[in-house]
């Protein structure tokens, strides 16, 4: 295996220093692919509706933005960056809240967001040993974008999933720098998904991952609410989809075959079915055996408190099941929960003792509970379902095959008419 000191002078030779291709993607109104989304495939999700995107972004004063580096054969990373509202998120926090579902990862920040219920900073995703040059990043940002004076902490929340198969994660590749233009590319509207921004280099349930993102609606005492859902996937397991042993029948879920009783096993790595979707199309590894995780990212702008926050983003890695993951011994899963309800926010300066503000009380969760399984599931989905095939440092990571995945789903009657 090739040294550090030697990745960093390959990357560095030439006159013109990094050979790079820096794709900016702020949330693009255009795909930059073909790969279809779940709705678009004719796949629904649970039962509630979405909203006009089925983003995250349909939650209104969320903004996106996106850094894509593809750099040589070995570079494939990224940064992923979302404002929770285009204010001055320091001087006007918002309540928030993070679960730990699996804590075989890095998030920086997660203490302070315990202690305290909010998040003052951007919430920024990228890969695992760029973490620390990511809270330089927010810190830089924030400090050059808050009117607040005398500040002498910030508490940064950067998340992450290891690129480490694809990308060259050792070369320092995604820095201060990087962060802050994904943070000043932060758009409402649509958000691409897939092989972009801290999804460029991840693989899921055996496929290429990536960015996903969905959606939905709910009605409260009266009142509707959006929900919206961020994922970065890049975890182990046996895809599912709508019930459907999609990673088996596509050879995608070796793995499974040590773990059977004898009786029940089939030769280790071969496909326990194929189906009417044609031959294996790759061999599995152990889910996680060069790590995984999952960063969900939920916004909602019902009036939800910090504790009711907690609830619903306990919620969320119910999903993880629902295709085919179960939170692996290498697996890092977070989740990030906030509310953009403005009289919930909490100002850096002024104000008096005392707080109060409009809550929604405990038995009032329940919409919001199923909303975030849902969106979370279907959030994943996209992740694979609009992936690219992506081949870097170590290997090729290959994206679902989506005629073979509709001929399973149309076999097992899951498929209604694409919207």
């Amino acid at each position: 295996m090739r040294s550090y000191k030697h990745i960093c002078r390959s990357f560095r030779a030439g006159a013109g220093g990094f050979a790079a291709i820096a794709l900016m993607t702020p949330g693009l109104a255009a795909p930059l692919h073909a790969q279809e989304r779940a709705r678009e495939l004719g796949l629904a999700i649970g039962h509630l509706p979405t909203g006009p995107l089925n983003a995250i972004t349909d939650v209104a004063g969320v903004l996106v933005g996106q850094v894509t580096l593809v750099e040589g054969d070995s570079i494939r990373t990224g940064v992923t960056a979302l404002r929770p509202h285009p204010g001055d998120v320091f001087s006007a926090k918002v309540p928030a809240a993070i679960h730990v579902a699996n804590g075989f990862g890095k998030l920086a920040g997660v203490t302070q967001v315990e202690e305290l219920g909010t998040i003052e900073t951007p919430i920024v995703l990228t890969n695992t040993l760029a973490v620390g040059r990511a809270v330089d990043g927010v810190v830089r940002w924030t400090l050059a974008h808050t009117e607040a004076r005398d500040v002498r902490s910030v508490n940064a929340v950067v998340g992450e999933t290891n690129d480490g198969f694809l990308n060259a994660i050792a070369v320092p590749r995604v820095g201060a720098a990087e962060v802050e233009a994904a943070v000043d590319a932060a758009r409402p509207g649509p958000v691409e998904e897939g092989s972009v921004g801290a999804g460029t280099g991840t693989r899921a349930l055996g496929f290429k991952g990536g960015i996903g993102t969905a959606s939905r609606r709910v009605r409260i005492g009266g009142r509707d609410y959006t929900l919206g859902v961020m994922v970065q996937s890049n975890f182990g397991g046996a895809l599912e989809i709508g019930g459907v042993q999609v990673g088996r029948a596509l050879g995608a879920a070796g793995f499974l075959d040590p773990w059977m009783p004898r009786s029940e096993s089939s030769a280790p790595g071969e496909a326990r079915a194929t189906g009417s979707a044609g031959a294996p199309v790759l061999a599995a590894e152990e889910p996680d055996a060069r790590g995984g995780s999952i960063m969900i990212v939920v916004a909602t702008d019902a009036p939800a408190d910090a504790d009711a926050l907690g609830r619903i983003a306990r919620r969320a890695p119910y999903a993880i099941g629902r295709v085919g993951g179960f939170s692996s011994h290498g697996s890092g899963d977070y989740v990030i929960a906030f509310s953009t309800a403005p009289g919930l926010r909490v100002p850096y300066e002024g104000g008096g003792p005392t707080a109060s503000g409009e809550v929604l009380r405990g038995e009032s969760l329940n919409p919001l509970f199923l909303a975030v399984i849902e969106a979370t599931e279907e959030a994943i989905l996209n992740s694979l379902l609009r992936a690219t095939t992506v081949t870097g440092w170590k290997g090729t990571a290959e994206a679902l095959p989506l005629d073979r995945v509709r001929a399973l789903l149309t076999e097992a009657g899951r498929l209604a008419a694409p919207r």
